[in-house]
């Protein structure tokens, strides 16, 4: 009996975990639209992971030596980890912000990426389904599906993804693979090192990308604002989110974490209406309505 109280205890931490990753992560899109004449999203992305590669150093480096045979010996799965939730995912959506308003990249990104996710855990992870999370989730693809339409049924069936939809999409895909493969992480392996050893995979990886494009359209300006940017993406959107999602991850489970990413959306869409003085149109609230239904729906116990 005494173990009921100690995990519903682990799985609201776990909860609030997963909530205070996705109100810091929603920032993300309304920097990835507000940077598109600034800076370019390779560089963007490359600055924000060596930032955070080098916050999270000290903390990391004793863990690093003492699990160096861990990570050696599991050296694909730290890849595999580092391409999808560093070098591919932050990038697709600094690229997307070039072709779409913040507001539909924060709906069909994080929408579509948990969707993803639960899919894959149950194939790859075997992590059971339950109904109300069915439910959940076809609530959400209604959400998804009404913003895309805008409303009528036409536009749903002659509709066709911009650039920008299909970078999105590409980016929710790569962390809802990053999500699979985290709950699979190594026995043995410190958070602090885990964390660590895939931004600094990640960062590596991007680096030869960086210089193709630093050839290509020069460096960023350095000022206060592009200084405090990539000080935000560096240790809020990467050392403590990343910290906090995975250790909700590991209290909920991957799908089930996954479908909190729903409310980035909402934080996101409220943020942009102030910073980049986009509009919310009533078919927008109506999809915020129908997404976190869903995720209300998909935690639901019988």
């Amino acid at each position: 009996m005494s173990s009921e109280p100690h995990h519903q205890r682990q799985v609201l931490i776990g909860i609030c975990f997963a909530v205070l990753a996705t109100l810091i992560w929603s920032g993300n899109f309304i920097i990835a639209r507000g940077l598109i004449k600034t800076i370019q999203p390779v560089t963007l992305a490359f600055y924000r992971w060596l930032t955070a590669t080098i916050i999270i150093a000290p903390f990391a480096w004793k863990y690093f030596f003492a699990e160096i045979k861990v990570v050696k010996q599991r050296f694909l799965f730290f890849l595999l980890a580092a391409v999808t939730g560093v070098s591919m995912f932050n990038t697709f959506v600094y690229v997307a912000g070039h072709h779409s308003t913040a507001i539909n990249m924060a709906i069909l990104g994080t929408c579509s990426s948990p969707i993803m996710s639960v899919i894959l855990a149950r194939i790859f992870l075997k992590e059971k389904i339950p109904m109300l999370r069915i439910v959940g989730m076809l609530v959400c693809i209604c959400g998804i599906l009404l913003l895309l339409s805008k409303g009528d049924i036409h536009n749903l069936i002659s509709f066709k993804f911009t650039q920008g939809d299909w970078w999105i999409l590409a980016a929710a895909l790569s962390f809802a693979i990053y999500n699979t493969t985290v709950k699979k992480k190594p026995g043995g392996t410190h958070p602090i090192n885990f964390l660590f050893t895939v931004f600094l995979l990640g960062t590596i990886i991007l680096f030869p990308f960086y210089l193709v494009e630093l050839k290509k359209y020069g460096g960023i300006e350095i000022n206060a604002a592009n200084l405090s940017t990539i000080l935000y993406l560096g240790l809020g959107t990467s050392v403590i989110c990343f910290y906090i999602w995975n250790k909700a991850i590991v209290a909920l489970g991957s799908g089930r974490t996954a479908l909190f990413g729903n409310l980035i959306p909402v934080f996101s869409s409220i943020e942009a209406v102030f910073f980049l003085g986009e509009k919310i149109i009533p078919i927008h609230i109506i999809s915020f309505i129908l997404v976190v239904s869903g995720l209300v729906i998909a935690n639901l116990k019988k």
